[in-house]
């Protein structure tokens, strides 16, 4: 077995994360068939058998390609190369919903929660890289988001897990030649129709060209700093939004908080009034935050849902229709 600094570090990325489990549980490996995410399940092949922890192989076909169901065969004959015998092929139809890359997503997560689910699995191991990191954040900063947007990946996200986002593309790909892994290229990683294709293969190699090298893991670092300002903002307004009514809230009171605060209040209550998760925009909550802030006797916010938020007698109401 190669012991390549390469596969050291991924290994040692992945047994720090196995480290929170429990000798009997079960995980479950989303594999691509990329470099990264055969480096991360080739690693879970060494480490876990020794923790007494399952390890379950989960490719997913999107049947987006003409091969791609042949495609996931191999990925499952390179499963069963490693030892990881407990494998399935998922197969998926894509709604086109919200652009290819984003309901290609919503399938994708969709299908590994349910195999979560008939596993019995405890987390679901991802491949990110440091690399897609620092995409994540230039992406971010193209759509002008906030904090927790610009914060990206989260190592440990409810049963997600990313050990690989300290570790570049560049050792997954390495790593997979020292093992003599044989990495798909899929060719919507080269289509620039997509923004991320364009961040990876434009913007960042030009950014290192013209500022210099160390881009990606500058954006990787900042990112994490982002995280953790983000989560004080939310544990702070977690703290604030226990002590309030979301559905009739006092605009005195809010105006008293900070700006960051006061959002991710109005946030929190748009969705509770029953707005469809992930719809609600900075423009949205900006309208309804001039009804505390900038009050001049406008009429109500209409927001996504239903949703209508008005002020009266000095307090906020939320109401769905």
């Amino acid at each position: 077995m190669a012991s390549t600094p390469n596969t050291l570090a991924i290994r040692s990325a992945v047994r720090t994360s196995l480290e929170m489990h429990e000798a009997g549980d079960c995980i479950l490996v989303a594999i691509s068939g990329g470099a990264d995410s055969l480096a991360l399940a080739h690693a879970l092949s060494v480490e876990a058998p020794p923790l007494a922890i399952r390890v379950v192989g989960v490719t997913i076909d999107h049947q987006l390609q003409s091969a791609s169901g042949e495609q996931a065969k191999k990925v499952i004959t390179q499963l069963l190369s490693m030892g990881i015998t407990e494998n399935e092929i998922s197969k998926v139809s894509v709604e086109i919903s919200q652009g290819l890359e984003a309901s290609a997503r919503k399938a994708r997560y969709e299908a590994l929660d349910k195999c979560a689910e008939k596993y019995g699995a405890v987390a679901i191991y991802l491949g990110h890289t440091r690399d897609d990191q620092a995409e994540s954040v230039l992406l971010g900063l193209g759509r002008g988001s906030g904090t927790r947007s610009l914060s990206a990946m989260a190592q440990i996200n409810g049963k997600y897990i990313r050990p690989l986002l300290a570790i570049t593309r560049e050792q997954t790909e390495k790593a997979c030649a020292e093992m003599n892994l044989i990495p798909w290229n899929d060719p919507h990683n080269s289509d620039k129709q997509f923004a991320r294709v364009r961040v990876r293969n434009l913007v960042l190699p030009n950014l290192e060209e013209n500022i210099g090298p160390g881009i990606s893991e500058a954006l990787a670092r900042s990112a994490q700093l982002l995280r953790d300002d983000a989560d004080a903002l939310d544990a702070w307004a977690e703290k604030e939004i226990a002590t309030m009514d979301l559905s009739d809230l006092g605009c005195e009171a809010l105006v008293a908080l900070p700006k960051a605060i006061r959002t991710r209040i109005l946030r929190r209550a748009i969705y509770d009034a029953g707005a469809p998760s992930g719809s609600i925009n900075a423009e949205h909550v900006s309208a309804v935050e001039a009804l505390v802030t900038s009050w001049s006797g406008q009429g109500p916010a209409h927001l996504p849902g239903g949703v209508k938020v008005s002020r009266l007698s000095g307090r906020l109401s939320l109401l769905q229709h």
